[in-house]
């Protein structure tokens, strides 16, 4: 702290005061112009996905986040292949300091909060940074002619700046859609890419091999095997081809439809604190305590540090001559391109060490299946042990839910939603809880009984549900972890649409509409 009793990060002001901002509204903005807004930024989103960075080899080019692809809401080779990835960074940083009282900084006051959004956009710069020069030194190859023209450090140069301005124009857009939009750009980026996916691993109807005529579509290829195979043919092995095997079988498809009911039908749940207003009589309201109080952010960030770990792992490995870290198997072993080919597995699959262990369990094929029936799927345990597959699985669950537990609570503080903020918020509504005092400790104590635990429980839930999602597997690659956040970023964008349309009402139909 400094002598004034201010933190530190004051003295960065003069620097985070100066950075690019998307300034906000000076007045309210008609729910047509918030819609037309967020349709712009997704459209924006897409085509950014489909350009891509000049300069590069992309037969080269090793995507180390393919596993994570769709939750960093990001695509191989184009100016969005870091995705959400620095921003989410950046935000976990900061939470982890700020909860941690590492850094001291009240964030009910206007002057911290505006301090905290600074400094954390110059922390998402740096982490750019961060992220793109392991990826450009690692597993982004420059193409020859570039190298021809400008040599090796200038081409690596190029594909840097690319990468920041992508990653930079993501963080804008993700401003642009919180301050003139509705809702968060991260989530409704995560949104799309994963719908995207989940709709061309549905319908794809182009062969998932060149020289197979079998669709890649979960629902052109069970046309294909019903009308190509007889019912011998069918009872033979077809059914089983077509309910497990990849790419998108069927048990993929219903794995999906049930994440979603389910993810829908624990959205709904809560608890609903009665509130009467101090001074008007009849004047009542409901604060809801959700089930899933910290919404899916925990499971955001936790994907985040997994991606950073592989990314991490994934770099040691490929450069054998650094010291303890170089080629460690214990951190992370990855396949050759020869044992990739023969595995059947991308070259960013780990095989032992603790990235291994800490990588997502893509679907049944990667645990269920080859315990079941070794004979016929004991090639998809990849030369691991009946114990280590367990382990994996174990392992990948227990880190998902605690740490989404951690993060659930430092979100929970650092976003003015924990019991003391909450009883100041409605102590200044004007509202109080029947039956208790009318002060801002007498509600904190109410809220004590329901918030902390409630939080624990909904990080546990989401870190259960993203874990349990993947295990089951979805269509088209994009995780179960994707599918947990699309719903519930599709349920409280929703929601935000039908609060925005209720405000915009006449106050006495507002009034009637609100009960």
């Amino acid at each position: 702290m400094a002598e004034e009793g201010r933190s530190l990060l004051y003295k960065l002001k003069p620097i985070t005061s100066r950075l690019p901002a998307v300034t906000r509204p000076e007045k309210s903005v008609h729910f047509r112009q918030k819609m037309g807004w967020v349709v712009l930024i997704i459209i924006l989103y897409f085509v950014m996905t489909n350009v891509f960075l000049y300069g590069l080899d992309q037969a080269q080019t090793v995507d180390m986040f393919a596993s994570l692809r769709v939750i960093l809401a990001g695509a191989q080779g184009s100016l969005m292949h870091l995705g959400i990835g620095p921003i989410v960074t950046g935000s976990i940083i900061m939470q982890l300091f700020v909860g941690a009282k590492i850094i001291k900084l009240d964030l009910s006051k206007d002057e911290d909060k505006s301090i905290y959004q600074g400094t954390q956009k110059l922390l998402v710069i740096v982490m750019i940074i961060v992220e793109s020069v392991p990826q450009v030194f690692g597993f982004l190859t420059p193409s020859g002619s570039l190298v021809g023209s400008v040599g090796l450090g200038g081409a690596r140069s190029i594909i840097i700046v690319q990468l920041f301005i992508g990653s930079y124009l993501v963080f804008m857009m993700d401003e642009v859609v919180s301050k003139w939009g509705i809702g968060s750009g991260i989530s409704l980026f995560i949104a799309a890419g994963v719908a995207q996916q989940i709709f061309v691993g549905t319908f794809n109807w182009m062969p998932a091999n060149p020289g197979s005529p079998m669709p890649s579509g979960t629902i052109p290829k069970t046309i294909y095997y019903l009308s190509h195979n007889s019912a011998v043919e069918m009872a033979g092995g077809g059914y089983e081809g077509l309910l497990l095997a990849n790419p998108n079988p069927m048990i993929a498809l219903v794995g999906t439809i049930v994440i979603f009911l389910i993810v829908a039908y624990v959205e709904s749940m809560r608890i609903e604190l009665p509130l009467a207003h101090a001074t008007v009589r009849g004047a009542r309201g409901r604060y809801p305590i959700r089930l899933i109080y910290a919404s899916n952010i925990p499971v955001i960030l936790m994907s985040a540090v997994l991606a950073n770990v592989s990314m991490f792992s994934l770099l040691f490995w490929q450069n054998p001559s650094w010291p303890i870290v170089g080629q460690n198997w214990m951190i992370g072993a990855y396949p050759s391109i020869e044992q990739a080919d023969i595995l059947g597995i991308s070259r960013t699959t780990p095989l032992s060490g603790i990235a291994y262990y800490l990588s997502s369990v893509m679907g049944v094929g990667d645990w269920l299946l080859p315990l079941m029936n070794p004979d016929s799927y004991g090639y998809l345990m990849r030369g691991h042990a009946y114990w280590q597959v367990l382990t994996h699985v174990v392992t990948y669950s227990s880190v998902m839910i605690i740490g989404s537990i951690l993060f659930a609570k430092f979100w929970i503080e650092t976003t003015n939603m924990g019991p003391e903020a909450v009883a100041k918020q409605i102590e200044t509504s004007g509202m109080q809880i029947p039956g208790f005092r009318r002060t801002p400790r007498t509600f904190k104590r109410v809220l004590e009984r329901y918030i902390p635990a409630v939080t624990v429980i909904s990080g546990a839930a989401v870190g259960s549900l993203a874990a349990g999602a993947d295990m089951i597997g979805t269509v088209g690659n994009a995780s179960g972890t994707g599918v947990l956040l699309a719903v519930g970023i599709m349920i409280q964008f929703y929601e935000a649409i039908a609060r925005e349309r209720i405000e915009e009402m006449p106050r006495l139909i507002r009034k009637v509409v609100k009960g």
